[in-house]
């Protein structure tokens, strides 16, 4: 509730929730995979919200970041 309206929070942990959603009760792997392989290349380019960012590091806010995964799971 203290970042709620700040477009501060990280939506990753969600993001990789629904990856486990797919593979272990939708039977969805693949998807899952795709899922996860999105995130850690978002995470590779150096996109980085308010609570991990580092030196060298991209700070974005939660919508910019959603946005960054869907982008990279259309180049799977």
């Amino acid at each position: 509730p203290d970042i709620a309206g700040q477009d501060a929070a990280n939506p990753l942990a969600t993001i990789l929730s629904a990856a486990l959603l797919l593979r272990y009760s939708l039977g969805q792997a693949e998807a899952a995979v795709a899922v996860e392989a999105a995130v850690a290349q978002v995470l590779r380019d150096g996109y980085r919200t308010p609570d991990i960012v580092q030196p060298g590091t991209r700070r974005v806010g939660c919508r910019e970041m959603g946005a960054a995964v869907v982008e990279r799971m259309g180049k799977g």
